[in-house]
């Protein structure tokens, strides 16, 4: 098992930065891949950021070059610096984390953090 626990959310004026952090704890040995999704209201969870272990990383195209991710070598932490934040970047964020188990794969999800945009 692994717990996630997000924090850095909070109000921001549009144009502001957030940083959001995920500390993971438990089996972290089992991690090879981090990453953030958001919900918005009315809609459906979306993905923002992915990390893997050797650190490649994937984004969502509404957030290339705004927001960026990254993590602590020993995979126990995960970051999403938010940039020229947007009104409608205002979700929860949720950290996300996939391990491997052999045979099992398994998906571990944060208690989620909220992120408002407004002026």
């Amino acid at each position: 098992q692994v717990q996630l626990v997000e924090s850095g959310g909070g109000l921001v004026q549009p144009g502001g930065s957030l940083r959001l952090s995920c500390a993971a704890s438990g089996s972290i040995f089992s991690i090879y891949a981090l990453g953030w999704y958001r919900q918005a209201p009315g809609k459906q969870r979306e993905l923002v950021a992915t990390i893997t272990e050797s650190g490649d990383t994937n984004y969502a195209d509404s957030v290339k070059g705004r927001f960026t991710i990254s993590k602590t070598s020993a995979k126990n932490m995960v970051y999403l610096q938010m940039n020229s934040l947007k009104p409608e970047d205002t979700a929860v964020y949720y950290c996300y984390a996939a391990g491997e188990i052999w045979p099992n794969n398994y998906d571990y999800w944060g208690q989620g953090t909220q992120v408002t945009v407004s002026s």
